[in-house]
């Protein structure tokens, strides 16, 4: 089967992808996930939040995506205070962990047409520079930027040696030879969101990343050949 994609850039000065098990303080993954990706689908799509608790588990299940870094991983952490909404009193600040000029390459894949008509009019307003909500990186204070680079398709699944930019599983084995010299990050990201909002916590993917610019050369794993305009790549997708 081969499926109908998207490749975008997302960027903006500051992102926020929460870890759920650090709710006092909280921390931010590396990347965007898959959740927060639907989310930014919803926003540019104009889909209201009734209608979203919906479209999360159909969405998760119905798309796959890959990312790969444009910019170094840099965090900083801000401090807020917290106002309670009946009792304008002042609480202690919190501590938020926030991504600096995060920049992505994602590639959106339709898996299930049943969902066809929610990545059809995302594709058509990210052509057209347009979104009915504004896009975040995770946060309403942090804007994203969205530009199109490609349509694309991409093959069903093969399995086997492969160079790719984006994240990989980290069981795929590597080929670590005297040309390796970049950094490898390492994630555990959401797949998969609830009609409650809620990340199952059974379907989190481990994968790696590498430094931007640079290149996984894998010797064995599963992944997928993309196809757009521009030229044919590889990218392991969840």
């Amino acid at each position: 089967m081969i499926m109908d994609a998207i490749i975008i850039n997302i960027s903006g000065n500051w992102g926020h992808f929460k870890k759920v098990d650090t709710n006092n303080n909280p921390l931010t993954h590396d990347f965007i996930t898959k959740t927060a990706l639907i989310g930014l689908i919803g926003a540019v799509n104009g889909i209201e939040r009734v209608e979203m608790k919906k479209l999360f588990p159909e969405l998760s299940e119905d798309i796959i995506y890959s990312v790969a870094l444009n910019n170094h991983v840099k965090k900083e952490s801000w401090g807020f205070t917290l106002r309670s909404v009946k009792v304008n009193t002042e609480k202690a600040p919190w501590q938020f962990e926030f991504l600096k000029s995060p920049a992505f390459t994602v590639i959106v894949a339709l898996k299930n047409d049943r969902s066809k008509n929610v990545f059809d009019d995302f594709v058509k307003n990210i052509q057209n520079s347009s979104a009915c909500y504004n896009p975040t990186l995770g946060l309403a204070n942090c804007p994203a930027d969205i530009a199109f680079v490609s349509l694309a398709t991409v093959s069903e699944k093969n399995s086997g040696a492969f160079e790719t930019r984006g994240f990989i599983s980290k069981n795929h084995q590597i080929d670590i030879g005297e040309s390796f010299d970049f950094r490898i990050g390492f994630e555990k990201v959401p797949t998969y969101q609830d009609n409650d909002f809620w990340n199952d916590p059974e379907k989190y993917a481990e994968v790696a990343y590498c430094s931007p610019g640079s290149t996984f050369k894998v010797k064995m794993g599963d992944y997928y050949n993309v196809l757009s305009n521009r030229e044919e790549s590889q990218w392991y997708m969840i």
